[in-house]
């Protein structure tokens, strides 16, 4: 859990600038005995012929954005403090724009965060260790790169070629950002402008610079549906005003991947920037290698996690000074700064991984709404089951839907197939799997396509069981089990990431038979090895996906590869292979155990399951020529379940309908909005003290019972696993009937619960961290 959410600051403070600094400019700032690095938010009126002093948001920074405050002619009053002048000023870059700042500030004042710190936050870290002169040479650099890959280019155009000279331009793109590797861009670098290291650069207009041509690539023909979508982006691109978000609902092989690519064409045609957001670090090259082979000659740049940080510094220079055309990248993308963007996609919009869930606790996917109509500019959203939230404000009108139910060459979606557990188990006494499934597998091996077992729990098995004393192999720190790895003999937690030895005896009792309980993906593996063979008696090929067997650099670039090149038969892994990938072999598709999402005490299990299982089975029978066969079969002990009846029938609006009706009658959201306070502590009975006291406050605010009007506050709880490394979780939840009155309140309330932990953080108090989660995603 994140430090609490920001350091009590009022808001950005004031600091002497010797002369006028645009707001948006990176500075150096002394706060306290320190220096840190802080952007100018406000800049004074420069006009009463004075110095100029600026309001800074430091990294510490306060949660609102305040005015500036210029020193009167002649020096400070002596009623007033004096103002401590500001360190550097990073002037070589182009000031951060004003609808970036303004995003900022929505997203630290809606989730209730510190605007210094979330501004800091999202820039690359490498940008806040930079000084002036570090960043001159390094612009100075990207210069001189840039007007080499510009000569070379044109000399390779006269002689009727580019493809060395672009590989040349990605390398010297890499040399001057001063980083090893290649560089994550394709062709050339088409800057639109280029930064004066000797002093301030404007960014470069909306729609500066030519947009180089946007080659075919072979595009396939857009079907009917794709074309009408196209159209209706295309016409509100060109209305006037902001444009209402667009959900791009399309059932899975649709084609709403070629949408974005073509809605992108549009955009680059008129000289913007698009942004692409996708839910995981694992679909980002797949999907970068498709907008690469379709934009040579635009440069695309990646934004995620997984970049080293003088990547990240490099790519978001790229995106800031105009020179990148597309990005592509995960929630933190979403903060790119942007000077002519022009589209935003948001892929799989639904998935959970959109937001943070650590620090300023942001949904990426609504603050890219949020950033459309700022900037007015089109918000693609896409999905085959959307989030209800974005399904709700689709049926009400606030989002305008676009619809695409008919898979690319009008193959039909898999037939989804129940196998009832409870009577095999009953037949069999217990099963891996049911003998159905098992033949299904075997036919697909014989005409040498693949299939896909899909399991969401890692590890060979749950927990380790001694069958004389009970003994189980729980984690001393958390209150979860310890997961049996058996390739390398470990017991490993993945809450805390302790790590042991497997005993070589009950631990209790001594007994040697302790034994496996339950089936996690290693073991699936195994078992299918032993249990599937071709015709001609050749062991299936059985790979596994999941984040233990792709740890190392290249592993899951590699594995999918070699799905793609035929050389698997079987591959059996977590969630990671059941969403996004395009596997054009497989025809069979089986969870081998989803029940565990059905009975959750999150209200929002039931929709996950739902779009998961959706999403793994539109994996099967992407290929046209083998849709016929495609099958998504399902084992379940639950075969009656009304999800997985609207499931068989590819009914997403049927199951959405129902849970939404669930939800209006026992008022969550969407039509409710929450919030939940979490604390932390080495005992529970300290969090959940603060807690409590945190409730108590809140009817002693000023103005309390407007604020707690149409607002609940229900008693703390400890969370779903409550000890993680000897640190309880304890949660309070808010709900209120609208979004207004849950912000007044948390805006009210929280300057008290700050000032409460520091009452709380003295010789004998135990209360370790605090933090409050907006819109939480699990309860």
């Amino acid at each position: 859990m994140d430090a609490p959410q920001h350091s009590g600051l009022a808001g950005p403070l004031d600091y002497l600038a010797d002369r006028p600094l645009p707001a948006g400019t990176l500075v150096r700032v002394p706060l306290g005995a320190r220096e840190v690095p802080g952007i100018v938010w406000e800049a004074a009126d420069a006009g009463d012929g004075g110095d100029d002093a600026g309001g800074v948001a430091p990294a510490d920074g306060g949660s609102a954005p305040g005015q500036a405050v210029p020193q009167a002619p002649g020096g400070p009053s002596p009623s007033a403090p004096a103002l401590r002048p500001v360190v550097a000023a990073l002037e070589a870059l182009p000031p951060l724009g004003a609808a970036w700042r303004q995003l900022v500030a929505f997203a630290a004042g809606y989730y209730q965060r510190g605007l210094g710190e979330v501004a800091l936050a999202v820039l690359p870290p490498e940008l806040r260790r930079l000084d002036e002169a570090a960043l001159g040479r390094r612009l100075a650099r990207r210069a001189k790169a840039a007007d080499r890959a510009t000569g070379r280019r044109q000399a390779a155009a006269a002689a009727g070629g580019g493809g060395a000279a672009d590989a040349r331009d990605a390398a010297d793109a890499a040399s001057a950002a001063g980083a090893t590797g290649p560089a994550h861009a394709t062709g050339a670098a088409g800057a639109t402008s280029a930064a004066n290291p000797a002093g301030p650069a404007a960014a470069p207009a909306p729609g500066a610079g030519p947009a180089p041509p946007v080659p075919a690539c072979n595009a396939p023909e857009p079907s009917p549906e794709q074309q009408a979508v196209l159209e209706r982006l295309r016409a509100l691109a060109a209305a006037d005003g902001a444009p209402p978000a667009v959900l791009l609902y399309g059932s899975t092989g649709s084609g709403k991947t070629e949408v974005y690519l073509r809605a992108a064409a549009e955009a680059l045609a008129r000289g913007r920037q698009v942004l692409v957001l996708v839910p995981e670090i694992n679909l980002t090259p797949q999907l970068e290698a498709r907008f690469a082979a379709r934009f040579a000659g635009h440069r695309l740049v990646a934004l995620h996690s997984a970049l080293t940080p003088a990547q990240r510094l490099r790519h978001w220079l790229d995106a800031h000074l105009g020179e990148a055309d597309l990005v592509l990248g995960t929630r933190l993308a979403i903060f790119a700064s942007l000077p002519r963007l022009g589209l935003l996609v948001v892929d799989e919009e639904h998935d959970p991984s959109y937001k943070q869930q650590e620090g300023a606790r942001y949904s990426a996917r609504d603050l890219a709404v949020y950033r459309g109509r700022l900037e007015r500019v089109p918000v693609l959203l896409g999905s085959a089951t959307p989030s209800l939230e974005t399904w709700q404000h689709a049926q009400t009108g606030r989002y305008l839907r676009l619809d695409m139910p008919t898979r690319i060459g009008r193959a039909p979606l898999p037939a989804v197939r129940l196998v009832d557990m409870t009577q095999i188990a009953r037949r069999a006494g217990g099963t891996v799997l049911a003998p159905a499934l098992l033949a299904a597998l075997h036919e697909r091996l014989a005409r040498g396509e693949q299939s896909l077992l899909f399991l969401n729990r890692r590890g060979y098995a749950p927990v380790l069981q001694c069958g004389d004393c009970a003994w189980r192999s729980g984690c001393p720190h958390c209150s979860a089990w310890r997961v049996f790895h058996k390739l390398d003999r470990t017991l490993r937690c993945h809450h805390c990431g302790l790590s042991e030895r497997v005993p070589r005896a009950c631990p209790d009792c001594g007994n040697p038979d302790i034994t496996p309980v339950g089936r996690g993906t290693e073991r699936l593996e195994e078992q299918l090895a032993g249990l599937l063979h071709h015709p001609d008696g050749r062991p299936a090929r059985v790979a596994r996906i999941d984040a233990d067997s792709t740890r190392g650099t290249g592993v899951l670039q590699a594995r999918l590869g070699a799905v793609h090149d035929g050389e698997v038969d079987v591959l059996v892994g977590t969630q990671m292979i059941a969403k996004g990938h395009d596997f054009r072999r497989v025809t069979l598709v089986a969870a081998v155990n989803p029940d565990t999402g059905l009975f959750s005490s999150d209200f929002r299990a039931p929709e996950r399951l739902f779009a998961l299982l959706m999403q793994a089975a539109g994996r099967a029978g992407r290929d046209a020529a083998r849709a016929g066969r495609a099958e998504m079969w399902l084992q379940t002990w639950q075969p009656q379940h009304a999800l997985y009846a609207a499931l068989v029938r590819h009914d997403y609006p049927a199951f959405a309908a129902a849970q939404l009706a669930e939800r209006r009658s026992a008022g969550l959201p969407p039509f409710s909005h929450l919030a939940l306070l979490r604390a932390e502590a080495r005992d529970a009975a300290a969090a959940t003290g603060f807690l409590d006291a945190a409730a108590a406050l809140a009817p002693t605010l000023p103005d309390a019972p407007a604020l707690l009007d149409g607002v609940l506050i229900y008693p703390p709880v400890p969370t779903a696993v409550a000890r993680v490394a000897d640190v309880e979780r304890v949660q309070m939840l808010v709900e209120a009937g609208s979004r207004a009155r849950l912000q007044r309140l948390l805006a009210a309330w929280l300057p008290a619960l700050h000032a409460l932990r520091r009452e709380r953080a003295g010789p004998g108090q135990r209360i370790l961290r605090w933090a409050v989660d907006v819109d939480p995603m699990e309860i």
